[in-house]
């Protein structure tokens, strides 16, 4: 242990915890882990390589490492109720890659929701892999900034996609996996669900279940799950699919998932990281995280009526998650500009691409707000109004500065009464 720790990077970790403390975290991929997370992650575990699966490892050693992670995968297939999981993923991203490297070979057709619609640069972006190695079509909203279903039927009818996926990035109203499922299976396309925002509040039952309809699911785990930087894989039991895939056909479904995380994608995993998806599991099993997945709803639900009551535009007019959208083009300023003078008043938010914006993704018509991590750190209803007040006099006098620096006061007293580490 460093008693004397002189090193500056130490300096700024410092400084980050006080940033934490007195903002106003309303990024909606964000969220504040358990001291219990935070210690897992900080173990000596690190210190440990274990490339391969539990009794399957490419190095001596890894009898206790094997016992944490099947401890973690236990947990995670008790959380949703599946029968497979790799917990190895070291991102949400990984986890989709793995996923096309299962069930995919290059050049086959992806049909996802549009990046600037809603959807994750993996659900088929040109600029990313899974556009690169595969051939990307997408579906998306319509005016009303809801899924245009029937849209997305058609084109997948006219496309004959190899894999369909759903689920989102900045998306606040639920999905119909259901109907999904329905044209998977008339173009005879592979399922996956993409859940990474809402894999909490799916947990906890408060949104729809992908797990009866779709064939592949994937997540992070540190949105509103609550836990380290990580990502996952889950399958149920309904692995029919596999008949018709070219590439799966008569193999073991679940090596070649485990194939595809290791070897296929990654070397060896982050075990000190396994092992606080481990705690956080446990934590999401608990009474009390159900208490706090719906406290994260209430409290978009309310942030989101307090901003149209001062007549911002919400995408959707509310939502159904923990995510709101809001488009600012009636206020007269860009998402960059937003982003930058709320962060000046200590309130913090992401610039994002609406439907149909006629803005660079580097600038933006809209922010997007979230509620996972404000809801950690124990605000409720009551202080919904107080952050809708900010935000509207921030946006609506970004030249004050006299302004922006009392609220930017306010904002502080109030966040350093709230506990960093509410669990």
């Amino acid at each position: 242990m460093l008693k004397n720790n002189y090193d500056s990077i130490f300096d700024f970790i410092n400084k980050e915890e006080y940033r934490q403390i007195k903002t106003l975290g309303l990024i909606a991929s964000e969220n504040f882990v358990s001291d219990n997370v935070m210690k897992a992650c900080g173990t000596i575990l690190t210190n440990k390589y274990s490339e391969g699966y539990p009794n399957k490892r490419y190095y001596g050693g890894c009898k206790i490492i094997d016992s944490i992670e099947k401890l973690t995968v236990c947990r995670l297939k008790k959380l949703f109720n599946v029968s497979y999981v790799n917990v190895q993923p070291h991102s949400g991203s990984q986890a989709n890659a793995a996923v096309y490297l299962s069930c995919l070979n290059p050049g086959d057709k992806i049909l996802g929701f549009n990046i600037s619609h809603g959807g994750h640069l993996t659900h088929g972006s040109y600029i990313n892999f899974s556009g690169i190695f595969y051939k990307s079509f997408f579906y998306g909203v319509g005016k009303d900034g809801y899924i245009n279903y029937d849209m997305m039927k058609k084109i997948a009818c006219i496309v004959k996609p190899d894999l369909i996926v759903c689920g989102a990035s900045s998306y606040s109203r639920d999905i119909d996996y259901k109907f999904f499922r329905d044209v998977s299976d008339s173009v005879n396309a592979i399922l996956l669900a993409d859940i990474s925002h809402t894999s909490g509040l799916v947990a906890t039952g408060l949104l729809n279940n992908p797990f009866p309809y779709c064939h592949i699911v994937t997540s992070t785990t540190h949105k509103t799950l609550r836990g380290p930087r990580g990502g996952v894989i889950l399958l149920n039991d309904n692995l029919n699919f596999v008949k018709k895939n070219k590439y799966l056909y008569k193999k073991n479904v679940y090596d070649i998932f485990d194939k595809a995380v290791f070897p296929g994608i990654q070397g060896g995993p982050l075990q000190n990281i396994i092992a606080a998806k481990g705690v956080c599991f446990q934590e999401a099993l608990s009474k009390d995280y159900l208490k706090y997945t719906i406290q994260i709803i209430k409290n978009a639900q309310i942030l989101s009526t307090c901003l149209m009551k001062k007549k911002y535009n919400i995408l959707t007019n509310g939502t159904d998650n923990h995510c709101i959208l809001i488009d600012l083009h009636n206020r007269n300023i860009t998402g960059l500009e937003a982003q930058n003078a709320l962060e000046k008043a200590d309130i913090i938010c992401n610039k994002n691409l609406i439907p149909f914006d006629d803005k660079k993704p580097n600038v933006c018509s809209g922010i997007r707000l979230g509620t996972a991590g404000i809801t950690t750190r124990g605000l409720k209803e009551d202080s919904m109004p107080f952050i809708a007040d900010c935000i509207d006099k921030v946006l609506s006098n970004t030249k004050n500065n006299i302004l922006i620096k009392k609220i930017k006061h306010d904002v502080n007293q109030k966040m350093k009464s709230y506990p960093l580490f509410e669990l």
